[in-house]
């Protein structure tokens, strides 16, 4: 059980500096209000999930432990929901009801269509 849990706290922080990464660079290139960090991220962590989901599945057969360290540990460490509302709140604090909107609908429209793009690739490879 310890040797499980430190593979998962081990992937958990790869997935936290691959995030902080990241949305650093795209948040460098971009320097306006709009999270484009958080999306690139969260539509990243989507691809990632279809795609190793899939390639588990049918063409990399893991041991569930190593499953679980890769898509709750590192995924889950990487991808930022919890921004997304966090940002989105703050939005519509400030009375910015379209960007909010926006946000919120570029984010999971993008993540459904990223999630089946990575299933369909992972399909192929």
């Amino acid at each position: 059980m310890i040797q499980k849990l430190s593979w998962l706290a081990l992937a958990g922080a790869l997935g936290t500096v691959a995030r902080y990464g990241l949305a650093g660079v795209v948040y460098r290139l971009n320097t306006g209000p709009f999270p484009w960090g958080t999306i690139a991220v969260n539509i990243t962590g989507c691809f990632l999930a279809g795609f190793l989901w899939t390639l588990f599945e049918h063409r990399w057969p893991v041991t569930g432990e190593v499953r679980t360290a890769v898509l709750v540990g590192f995924l889950g460490a990487f991808t930022t929901f919890s921004t997304l509302i966090l940002e989105t709140g703050e939005m519509l604090r400030l009375a910015e009801w379209m960007n909010a909107a926006g946000n919120i609908t570029f984010q999971n429209v993008l993540g459904i269509a990223a999630l089946f793009a990575g299933l369909a690739i992972g399909r192929i490879i």
